[in-house]
């Protein structure tokens, strides 16, 4: 059951936390100051002989300072007398003599069936685990150990092997007390009207466990063993938990390996096509990348990709069909380029997938791959020019319009006109002057190469190439392309995430919310980014907590910095101070105004694009439509307390 934040601040306020500890353990005479309510104790959690247990009843917190333990009233009972989480609010409020809140039948019906599904998945994924170790998962070792996967890789991503069984799988999870509605709504068996009785889904194949952005197992892939199988590989089906399109394999560990560490720069994120290329490349050093389940790249994964890396690399086999994959990604992207956010491809050689390449020649090798890497202008560019003869003027302006409608399709202004001028540029440098072009088809440098990789590509020189200031690809992205980072963080988005830092309990509120928030500051994203992880791998409870994490992972300057930005701004709500329902209520505004700015400035995109193509009265009325709707939206968050200019601030950002 879910409690209202106000019910559980109430309880902790009406008990001093010395209350709840005290029935557990004697505090010490002489270090204890009862009055102040500063309380210490030898800790209950390990044991000791001087006492470094310390709670403070004003903050209704403890912490050890010796084993590290640190929590609140119901922390303290969860974690040292085992009881539930309701049940620790049970004994709280008991004591406070406060009645527990009315509970909502419907929504504890929910949850509790979804909480039920993911005991399901990890009781699978033991099972598949262990029938990997057992006498049946030799085979399924060997290929392992074949195709150069550690035992600790393997145990890391929890690996599993699927027995060659129809109902196995069906069979222990039963006797653990599954039922036959919670294994049929993980996908894990295979039934309908026209099967009289379920079976195992997989079977006989190495289990990939597919994790959210929370770490909890929602789906599988199976590899299958037996050289006959209808499908080499095979994913679960779409479940309440899984929807294949909107997740990506290794997101949760690819997003932390991808942030700064230790002084290093933030890596891009890697996207390659299978489960094995990415384990295969996180044991050789690049735990930065994901992979898609089994299809072509979707909207929802691209969003996700820039949400974890400004740049992300895709990675594709140097065959037709890894070409032609990256040609498709040009048309995904291109709608969606924003300024700072694109995309960069890595082709391998020809055979080669990265999980050989790594085996074969070592991680430098996938590293160069990595280095040699180029921008999606690059590739529009080869897609375009590699096959095609443009000896004509016709043929030539043919190209030329192909170029403009493609770069038509961006939405955003700035990133859509330098796109513009930049293929300007590269006709005039590519055609030259008199026969340059022909020129170019005649030597073989245009049109031989199968893979468009040949020497007319952006960034390499072909010998008839006009000079001029224009010359190497990487100019494009290191300059019109990437956001500057100088701007101060706009103050909605520095709000939402300072009440987020503060108080972390409401991200649980709605965690998927949370986490498809988009901000336009580098710092912020990354902010955004380290707190979505500090809440997967710690749990935390509270905003000190919270704090604890961010510092540790070098995020302590840019607290500093937003803290001075919301106290030189007043945002009060966003503060540790602010009582929880009242950081609640601003949350839920600021969020509200801030996709509702998002989603009017998609649509004035869109429609200068319409209005572009096509100069109607009908365009226009569309865009001043528009342009009016963005107007009275910035007029009501400058009425909205703590999101308008406060005194002694331009309103620039708003």
């Amino acid at each position: 059951m879910r409690f209202p934040p106000s019910f559980l601040d109430e309880i902790r306020e009406r008990v001093p936390i010395s209350s709840v500890i005290g029935t557990r353990v004697s505090f010490d005479r002489k270090k204890t100051n009862a009055q102040k309510g500063d309380f210490w104790a030898c800790c209950p959690f390990h044991g000791e002989k001087s006492p470094s247990f310390h709670c403070e009843d004003r903050k209704g917190r403890y912490h050890c300072f010796g084993c590290g333990v640190t929590g609140d009233h119901f922390r303290f009972l969860t974690e040292l007398e085992g009881l539930s989480f309701p049940e620790a609010v049970q004994r709280v409020a008991d004591m406070a003599g406060v009645p527990m809140p009315a509970r909502d039948a419907e929504m504890e019906i929910r949850e509790a069936k979804r909480a039920t599904l993911y005991d399901v998945m990890e009781m699978a994924t033991k099972f598949f685990e262990d029938q990997l170790q057992a006498a049946g998962g030799a085979k399924a070792r060997a290929y392992l150990r074949d195709r150069g996967l550690s035992a600790a890789t393997q145990h890391s991503y929890r690996l599993g092997y699927a027995p060659e069984s129809r109902n196995a799988l069906k069979e222990h999870l039963a006797s653990k007390g599954a039922t036959k509605d919670q294994i049929e709504a993980c996908g894990l068996v295979v039934y309908g009207d026209d099967k009289p009785v379920s079976f195992d889904r997989f079977r006989d194949r190495i289990m990939f466990p597919i994790e959210d952005l929370r770490g909890r197992i929602i789906a599988f892939g199976g590899r299958a063993l037996a050289p006959n199988a209808i499908a080499k590989y095979m994913n679960s089906n779409e479940t309440e938990l899984f929807h294949k399109g909107k997740i990506l394999f290794n997101a949760l560990r690819a997003r932390k390996a991808a942030q700064p560490q230790a002084g290093q720069p933030a890596k891009a994120v890697i996207a390659v096509e299978g489960y094995m290329d990415v384990i295969a490349l996180a044991q050789a050093g690049f735990a930065q990348a994901v992979a898609p389940l089994g299809t072509a790249l979707t909207e929802d994964q691209l969003d996700l990709l820039w949400r974890m890396s400004p740049e992300p690399v895709l990675c594709f086999d140097g065959d037709s069909a890894g070409i032609k994959a990256a040609y498709r990604a040009i048309d995904l992207a291109l709608p969606a380029l924003k300024p700072g956010y694109s995309l960069r491809f890595a082709v391998l050689p020809e055979g080669k997938d990265p999980d050989d390449l790594v085996k074969s020649s070592g991680s430098q090798a996938f590293q160069d791959v990595l280095n040699d890497a180029r921008p999606l202008a690059d590739m529009l560019w080869t897609r375009e020019t590699s096959s095609g003869v443009f000896d004509t003027p016709e043929r030539r302006a043919e190209l030329e319009a192909r170029l403009k409608q493609m770069t038509a399709l961006i939405a955003d202004e700035n990133v859509r006109r330098h796109y513009g001028q930049d293929v300007r540029e590269r006709i005039q440098q590519f055609f030259g002057s008199g026969q340059r072009g022909n020129d170019r088809r005649n030597n073989g440098e245009h049109g031989n190469n199968p893979n468009g990789y040949g020497q007319n590509g952006y960034g390499q020189r072909g010998k008839g190439a006009a000079s001029g200031r224009f010359a190497v690809s990487d100019s494009l992205a290191r300059s019109v392309l990437v956001k500057t980072t100088s701007a101060a963080p706009p103050l909605r988005e520095t709000a939402i995430l300072m009440t987020l830092f503060n108080h972390p309990r409401l991200i649980e509120e709605d965690f998927e919310t949370v986490v498809r928030l988009e901000f336009s500051h580098p710092d912020l994203k990354r902010f955004h980014a380290a707190m979505l992880n500090a809440m997967a791998e710690h749990h935390v409870a509270n905003g000190a907590e919270m704090r604890k994490a961010m510092v540790d992972t070098n995020h302590g300057a840019l607290i500093e910095a937003l803290e001075a930005l919301t106290r030189r701004a007043r945002m009060w709500t966003a503060t540790a101070q602010a009582a929880e329902e009242d950081a609640l209520e601003a949350l839920r505004q600021a969020v509200h105004l801030h996709q509702r700015a998002s989603t009017l400035h998609k649509e004035l995109k869109v429609a200068e694009t319409a209005l572009a193509t096509e100069a109607t009265d009908e365009n226009l009325n569309r865009l001043l439509d528009i342009q009016n709707d963005i107007r009275n939206a910035q007029a009501t968050e400058a009425l909205i307390e703590g999101f308008g200019i406060p005194s002694g601030r331009s309103g620039k950002g708003f």
